[in-house]
């Protein structure tokens, strides 16, 4: 299999990408000034967002690597939740989402060669209603400080999803099916 540079950080997206059979992708944070697609509605943003990182990081390798980048963000009634800045943020984002439904979405874009193909994944959240020791006790945790919405579903924060509808690994950070699709589309067979 050719080389696959993935244009994230993420731990998690690294592991999703090892569990489909991607076993040495070349990891390439891109440093992309996410602050230019404000504004756009959620589903626009991420995607934009993911082809963003992977244009920003394909710069910097030849027409040999296919590069995917990806972005998730946390959406609830219109706005969108970063990533918390600090300990009050996680909470007060955990607070709004308790006892609430609320969308996980990630953009994705896969660049090789010339050809650059997007994807969305979606997923709907419900999470109980939790105790303000809950939340507390979940934001004193590390877990929250570097995912969109101030929580992992594939960590502690299990513990607050009633109910998930559509795509599980949107919500991790990686559409693994999207991501499979598009690379059977653009020659990379998986299996």
């Amino acid at each position: 299999m050719e080389k696959i540079v993935l244009a994230s950080a993420s731990p998690r997206r690294l592991e999703l990408l090892r569990q489909i059979g991607i076993k040495d992708p070349v990891v390439c944070p891109a440093d992309a000034d996410e602050s230019v697609f404000d504004g756009l509605e959620p589903e626009k943003m991420v995607v934009e967002l993911s082809r963003l990182k992977a244009r920003t990081a394909k710069a910097g390798f030849d027409g040999e690597y296919t590069v995917i980048g990806s972005d998730t963000a946390v959406a609830l009634d219109g706005r969108v939740m970063g990533k918390p800045r600090d300990k009050r943020d996680a909470v007060d984002m955990i607070s709004a989402l308790s006892g609430r439904t609320h969308r996980v979405l990630t953009g994705l874009c896969v660049i090789r060669g010339d050809e650059e193909r997007t994807a969305l994944g979606v997923a709907e959240v419900s999470f109980r209603k939790l105790s303000p020791e809950e939340i507390e006790g979940y934001c004193s945790l590390s877990e929250p400080y570097d995912k969109a919405g101030a929580y992992g579903i594939q960590g502690a924060a299990a513990a607050f999803a009633e109910n998930i509808n559509g795509d599980y690994y949107s919500i991790v950070g990686l559409p693994l099916c999207a991501l499979a699709k598009i690379l059977k589309e653009l020659g990379i067979n998986l299996f």
